[in-house]
């Protein structure tokens, strides 16, 4: 079977209940919910947490709660990976064998279906354990600076001041959407960042991560201008 794994824990720090708060008229898990449903990939599509409000609004949009995520795995530290082996290990347990498995961000309205069904094709037709969402830097990562001790500026790689923009290498970095990956691959704990990945890439506009109340306002200005062009 096809999985989507969509996780969501209750304990959001910087922005409270982030993962049901109203985003644009809905909740904000519930934009994820409905790009994978909308894409067809999946035999399912779960919600992994330990929140029964956020189970149940899960639920009114269309996912599956299937068990609830235990406390171990759902702390400030507890990584992508470990919360995905969960739930593949849980539909073993059940008879189920798992052969995709598709982690989607609860906290990603900028998916889409389209975006969802490229990554199934680019982990079923390439040699790799996992296929992921990226975009590109805005600006040469090269001729980044950063402020030191004394408050001074300094550059990172100052032997690049005198080089082209344009003569410097493209940089990406991970978008924040979704990780489509091997059962195996995720159950062996294998490294997502790796040679053994390929790219999905996506536009940067449509690449927000949505960490603080800033990030928020923008991500929701970005998200009405899109949906008013389209």
């Amino acid at each position: 079977m096809r999985l989507a794994v969509i996780p969501a824990r209750g304990g959001s720090k910087r922005i409270p209940r982030k993962n049901i708060k109203l985003f644009c008229g809905k909740p904000m898990i519930a934009w994820s919910i409905e790009a994978a449903l909308q894409s067809r990939c999946f035999d399912q599509v779960i919600v992994s947490t330990d929140d029964a409000e956020i189970a149940d609004v899960a639920r009114q949009h269309g996912a599956d709660v299937p068990f609830m995520r235990p406390a171990e795995l759902s702390d400030d530290h507890t990584g992508t990976i470990p919360v995905i082996r969960h739930a593949i290990e849980w539909f073993t347990q059940q008879g189920r064998t798992v052969g995709q498995v598709c982690c989607l961000y609860a906290t990603a309205p900028f998916v889409t279906a389209e975006d969802l069904n490229r990554g199934m094709q680019v982990l079923q037709g390439g040699d790799c354990d996992y296929a992921f969402s990226v975009t590109s830097y805005a600006f040469p990562i090269q001729r980044a600076i950063r402020i030191n001790e004394r408050g001074r500026v300094e550059m990172f790689n100052p032997e690049h001041f005198n080089t082209r923009s344009q003569d410097l290498e493209e940089a990406f970095h991970d978008a924040g959407q979704f990780y489509w990956g091997r059962a195996d691959a995720w159950l062996q704990g294998k490294q997502i960042f790796s040679p053994n990945a390929l790219p999905v890439l996506l536009p940067r506009h449509r690449v927000q991560d949505i960490d603080t109340p800033e990030d928020w306002a923008r991500a929701e200005w970005l998200f009405k201008a899109m949906t008013r062009e389209g």
